[in-house]
């Protein structure tokens, strides 16, 4: 009973000392018999403090619950490295992502339907969605339901489940544009923000040469991982390829023809454009846009910082368009099974190795099939 306590008292010392920093494996306690335990008992060895130096309360950072666990050290840490780790953001990558073409297009996976415009300007009548169901995988390729079944012991059933309902709301009928903005902390604010509200493109037209970041480094929590991302080198140039998807452009402007974002319909495909954080929307923007809209402003300032001022734009998109459609997301059963595709394989590094060979497995299967026919 002595020894039971002790183990008792330890796991509340341990508990108390426990950093948020320095996060700690505790396993669920459980009621003990009383047990014939010596301090020579390799159980007592384990779970007793392990004192280090002048320091009373330090303390063994393993704790086990039974015998058996104490036991089994090797098999409990490879139970626990089984399971899915919290997603940590300790870098944000969108200034790499900016500066960094190649990279952009590597993020995303499955196959894209290819940047053309059949030699009309305007050529595009269906609804955009960007994918095919394919992911190639050297010399073969898997469509999205051979994904899905490849990846599906690597993933969670918790996440599995988070992915389908991220897909459920997403939509490409409404998507962001923002033009020469000078700070990186703003366009992670930004893509923050179209993650959070159900938006999947994103479009960045070239940062000038004044080009700065600020010091906080987690603006976007991550964003970026899970949106598609189209870098531009001219407005010219995006805005050609966004109304060749079948988008009108909508640019923010406070000029006394502007549109109130109230009186907008959002139910048609809208690229919304936010410009630099000093000089605006460009004139060049201006004038190759459909409409140009403005957020009314009530106060003694005359204008939202353009993050914010996204955000409340891509916020009353998505309200306009649930009170008119019912609901923001409108993928077809297809489309969500690319994009559950998509996402699956952008969870972890290890997700392209398990595809490739899976893709390497089914190639095998179908040379033998081939053998016997």
């Amino acid at each position: 009973m002595a020894s039971c306590k002790i183990i008792a008292r330890s796991s509340l010392i341990l508990v108390e000392s426990c950093s948020p920093r320095r996060p700690q494996r505790i396993f669920p306690s459980v009621s003990l018999p009383s047990l014939p335990l010596s301090s020579s008992s390799p159980f007592f060895t384990i779970v007793t403090n392990r004192l280090s130096g002048n320091s009373p309360n330090a303390v063994s950072t393993r704790c086990f619950a039974s015998i058996s666990a104490a036991t089994s050290s090797i098999e409990v840490d490879n139970t626990v490295g089984d399971l899915e780790p919290p997603e940590i953001h300790t870098q944000d990558t969108v200034e790499h992502l900016l500066t960094h073409s190649d990279d952009v297009a590597r993020l995303m996976k499955m196959e894209r339907k290819p940047i053309e415009l059949d030699g009309a300007e305007y050529p595009r009548k269906r609804r955009w969605f960007p994918y095919l169901d394919k992911f190639s995988c050297g010399s073969s390729w898997l469509n999205s339901g051979e994904i899905l079944e490849a990846l599906d012991p690597l993933i969670l059933d918790s996440r599995k489940e988070r992915f389908k309902n991220v897909v459920r709301n997403r939509s490409y009928s409404v998507c962001l544009v923002v033009e020469g903005l000078s700070d990186f902390g703003n366009v992670s604010a930004a893509f923050r923000s179209a993650d959070a509200l159900g938006f999947q493109s994103v479009h960045v037209v070239s940062c000038d040469a004044s080009k700065r970041y600020r010091e906080n480094r987690h603006v976007s929590m991550g964003a970026e991982k899970w949106l598609d991302i189209e870098l531009w080198n001219s407005t010219p140039e995006c805005f050609k390829i966004l109304k060749s998807r079948g988008y009108r452009i909508v640019s923010t402007h406070l000029g006394t023809n502007a549109v109130s974002v109230y009186d907008m319909d959002w139910s048609c495909p809208t690229a919304i454009v936010v410009g630099n954080e000093s000089r605006g929307i460009s004139d060049e923007a201006l004038e190759l846009s459909d409409l140009r809209c403005s957020i009314p402003m009530n106060g003694m300032v005359d204008s939202f910082n353009v993050s914010v001022a996204a955000g409340i734009l891509m916020h009353h998109a998505v309200c306009d368009r649930t009170s008119q459609l019912g609901c923001h997301g409108d993928l077809t059963s297809e489309e969500r099974q690319i994009l559950l595709a998509e996402f699956s394989l952008r969870h972890s590094k290890n997700a392209i190795c398990i595809a490739n060979e899976f893709a390497k497995r089914k190639g095998s299967t179908i040379s033998g099939t081939e053998v016997l026919l």
